[in-house]
């Protein structure tokens, strides 16, 4: 799986002519602590110095060149393809929180002294070879142009192994390390099973057969604390110079961290493109039932080509001329090209919770309403994190197989008593969400520390509930994520559930719902509801969630509302050139 979304993408591509090239393997490169990174160099034959491709990657650099490899030379750039430290071929030992800024500078600082090199280096691909052109593009070395990254976020903590608000991204992480920390002797372990184990501090050895550094590490820092924030792209994009090219999609695990990026860079360049597509984690696999047509392919190779030339090359290609913002709109199926994100005519749209005290599964009766309530009873349910909800879908990674990804008929978990369901009536006109969903709770517990979710679904006129974008706040991290404040068991809290991004057109006749519970698993992992450190806690404890939605406790989502008639941009050229002359928001 670990290898999928570079093959796929690449066989989404237009095959490249082949031509002569000069192909060097298991290349030396050495790091200024003395360790040696292998590395693979594709170049065109001849003596011209040509600027560089840099792809650094964990999942093995191969024996020989990709078709991808090829196109690259044929259009006049050299290809160095490398492992990452402490992986396959290169020495040293495999630490991949540290370990990237400073070895991907040295790569890029002696790519630039070879005579085949012109000085000019850019870096692709996706996922952590993503991650890692991120991790050395703050560092603003001289020879790096420009990078073309995707569906890599900018920040470890609430991307690859803990969230937005405070859980785990459990199955994300112990799918990663069974498939790339696995001991060889030790058989592959049943992710139905290892997803269970209690103390979480023992799922490294029950998932790889051994201790693993780096999951030990991560659960010795549950909270965004000062060790997650000294290694944060986030916080070091500000001064960044280096030109972005971004893919993300709209059901992968980093699409928020993507938009978050762009919108840091926007502050300070106008360089930097963003690209969101109807995708999950890898975006050459199509979804299981659900189809955006066939606009939702995009050739990537030719967006790489007009990015490196602009920078590296000093072509002057149209994708400059063009909005920097390039988005999906879901449920109407459409590109849409835009200036900004989030997007300034968005209205913040405020649906409450309202319900008779009923609103425990779909069969229930919780309401979605625009108008705010006036005696609407509460809600109850027993959130037990020995029988959690179950993850359908959604913006999970890494395999497919064993996790499924992406839009899911979420109507199997809707008939649980511990999901809360609100809904509106069916919709008289269309209504378009884009940007940024909110869920602000008014809720108590019973317990000293417990988790909410929050799903948003388009619901159709037959019945099926397409889920669109989630999110989970845990408790003890509701007024921040640097630290831990317990609750008081049966006191009103107000909570803020970051319920992700989305671009959606609810359709006339659609219906659009929230779900609330207080667990995802295994998307998220579970809070035993002790309030003790969650990584070695082996009791659960049930708790009783009440939710509240009177006048005084208004509970509600906030929905970033595209108004009706109003468009994104229209892009009138001249005849010749491809130059615009005028743009229209």
């Amino acid at each position: 799986m670990r290898h999928l979304l570079l093959i796929a993408l690449i066989a989404a591509w237009p095959q490249a002519a082949s031509g002569v090239m000069v192909t060097q393997l298991h290349v030396l490169v050495p790091m200024r602590d003395g360790i040696h990174l292998a590395a693979n160099i594709f170049r065109p034959g001849g003596t011209a110095a040509v600027p560089t491709i840099l792809m650094r990657t964990p999942y093995g650099k191969g024996e020989t060149a990709t078709a991808n490899n090829q196109a690259f030379v044929d259009h006049g750039y050299a290809v160095v393809v490398q492992d990452v430290r402490g992986r396959y071929e290169s020495q040293g030992t495999f630490s991949p929180l540290v370990q990237e800024p400073a070895d991907g500078d040295d790569t890029i600082n002696w790519i630039a002294r070879q005579p085949w090199s012109d000085g000019k280096v850019g870096m692709t691909g996706g996922s952590y070879l993503g991650i890692s052109q991120w991790k050395v593009a703050v560092l603003n070395n001289p020879h790096l142009k420009a990078i073309f990254p995707w569906v890599s976020g900018d920040d470890d903590y609430r991307d690859r192994f803990y969230s937005t608000g405070g859980a785990m991204k459990l199955a994300h992480r112990l799918i990663w390390i069974e498939e790339n920390l696995r001991d060889p002797d030790y058989a592959a372990p049943d992710f139905k099973k290892y997803i269970w184990t209690l103390p979480l501090r023992h799922a490294d050895v029950e998932v790889t057969g051994k201790r693993s550094r780096m999951m030990q590490l991560i659960f010795d820092h549950p909270d965004y604390d000062a060790f997650w924030q000294s290694i944060s792209i986030s916080r070091q994009l500000k001064d960044m110079k280096v030109p972005v090219y971004s893919i993300g999609g709209w059901y992968d695990n980093y699409v928020e961290s993507d938009l978050d990026a762009y919108t840091i860079l926007r502050k300070t360049s106008s360089l930097n493109r963003i690209m969101i597509g109807p995708w999950p984690h890898n975006p050459g696999i199509p979804f299981q039932d659900v189809d955006f047509g066939r606009q939702a392919s995009v050739g990537f190779r030719k967006l790489q080509f007009e990015w490196f030339d602009q920078w590296m090359q000093g072509k002057d290609v149209p994708l400059m001329s063009q909005p920097p913002v390039r988005i999906f709109v879901m449920g109407i199926n459409q590109w849409r090209d835009e200036y900004e994100w989030p997007l300034a005519r968005a209205r913040a749209a405020r649906y409450y919770l309202i319900s008779g005290g009923h609103a425990n599964g779909v069969d229930g009766d919780g309401i979605l309403s625009e108008e705010q309530p006036k005696n609407s009873a509460l809600d109850t349910y027993v959130y037990d994190p020995r029988n959690p909800v179950p993850t359908h879908g959604g913006s999970v990674c890494c395999n497919v197989q064993i996790f499924p990804w992406g839009p899911m008929d979420q109507r199997m978990v809707e008939k649980r008593h511990d999901v809360l369901v609100y809904t509106t009536p069916p919709l008289s006109d269309d209504v378009e969400v884009t940007g940024p969903v909110q869920v602000v709770l008014f809720a108590a517990s019973s317990a000293l520390d417990t988790d909410f979710t929050a799903k948003l679904v388009d619901v159709f006129p037959n019945g099926l509930a397409r889920n669109l974008t989630d999110g989970l706040l845990r408790a003890r991290y509701r007024n921040s994520l640097s630290k831990q404040e317990l609750l008081t068991p049966g006191q009103i809290y107000k909570f803020k559930i970051d319920a992700g991004v989305t671009s959606n057109v609810f359709r006339k006749g659609h219906r659009i719902r929230i779900e609330i519970s207080s667990s995802n698993f295994p998307r998220f992992d579970r809070n035993p509801n002790t309030g003790r450190p969650i990584a070695d806690e082996t009791e659960l404890k049930a708790a009783t969630e009440t939710v509240r939605h009177d006048r005084k406790h208004a509970s509600y989502v906030l929905l970033p509302v595209i108004p009706a008639g109003s468009h994104g941009v229209e892009t009138l050229t001249r005849t010749a050139g491809n130059v615009p002359v005028k743009h229209v928001r």
